[in-house]
Order: structure tokens, then C-alpha cells, then sequence
């Protein structure tokens, strides 16, 4: 008995004759498009960043009015006025919270960013806002980012 796989039996017999093609004229692939670029998305990516930054940022600041982050970690990305009005604030709320109050100590729980909408002002410059969630009460954050030599900075920065 000669036992014969699949592959074998379909290469042992031949293969049924197939009809030939045939050249149709006139049916010939269409002429190539001149190449096209494509639409540039560079403002669209920017500003996609812009939001990325944005939503980073004013997650660490309000975690630095909470306390829960030093705010040297922003120094790269606001610029020192910010920086120092940030931890200013953050020195007031620490002062607030030791006060007697049974809610005095955490001001800010759990915050989380909810939303960031960016608008285009210039080339170098995008103004931001975002909406921050907190256990008790719901905020908005203002900003205005500038293209500076390496990156962007964080020019104003407005907690309500």
C-alpha cells in the first residue's frame, strides 16, 4: 500500500490546463497621478503636542498646590515668573491647610486633568485651557505657551 499525502497526489497528476491570457489593447493600466505631497499636518501634530504639554503641566501644578510633587520639576517647562508665583501659591495653600479645619488638609484630592483645548495665536505662541477634577469641586486652568530656543515654556499660568 502506498500511502500518498495531499501535496504529493496534486503534484503527481497534472494540473488542468488553464486558458491563456490575453492582452486586450486600450485596457491598460491608468497613467500614473503626478505626485501629489500630502496636505501638511504640521499644525495639526503642533498642536496635538501643545495639548500634550498643556495636560502634563497643569496635572504637575495642581499636584504641586496638593503637595504631592516639588515644584522644581517644573522649572524646565514654566518660565521663572510662573515658576515662582506656583510655588508662592502652593506655600499659601500648604499655610491654609494647617489651619483647624477637618477639610483644611487635603485641599486637593485626586485631581485629574478632564479636558485641554488649545487656539493657535502665532506661529510661536498657543494659548491652552483645561478643565481639572478634583473630588469636591471642578476648575479651570488657563495658559499661554511660548516656543522658546529648545522647547515650549509655559508663560501664564492661571489656576481658578
Amino acid at each position: 500500500m502506498n500511502a500518498v499525502t495531499g501535496i504529493r497526489s496534486a503534484a503527481a497528476t497534472p494540473a488542468a490546463s488553464l486558458p491563456a491570457l490575453r492582452v486586450v489593447p486600450g485596457s491598460a493600466a491608468p497613467a500614473p497621478h503626478p505626485a501629489t505631497p500630502p496636505p501638511p499636518l504640521h499644525v495639526v501634530d503642533e498642536a496635538r503636542d501643545i495639548c500634550a504639554i498643556s495636560r502634563s503641566t497643569v496635572q504637575a501644578a495642581i499636584e504641586v498646590l496638593a503637595g504631592t510633587r516639588p515644584a522644581q520639576q517644573l522649572s524646565r517647562r514654566l518660565d521663572p515668573r510662573c515658576l515662582a508665583a506656583l510655588q508662592h501659591r502652593a506655600a499659601l495653600t500648604r499655610r491654609v491647610a494647617s489651619g483647624s479645619s477637618p477639610t483644611a488638609g487635603r485641599p486637593h484630592r485626586n485631581p485629574s486633568v478632564r479636558s485641554v483645548r488649545a487656539c493657535r495665536v502665532s506661529d510661536h505662541v498657543y494659548e491652552a485651557s483645561a478643565v481639572v477634577v478634583e473630588e469636591s469641586r471642578v476648575r479651570a486652568v488657563a495658559l499661554r505657551l511660548e516656543r522658546g530656543t529648545a522647547a515650549w515654556r509655559v508663560t501664564v499660568l492661571e489656576i481658578g
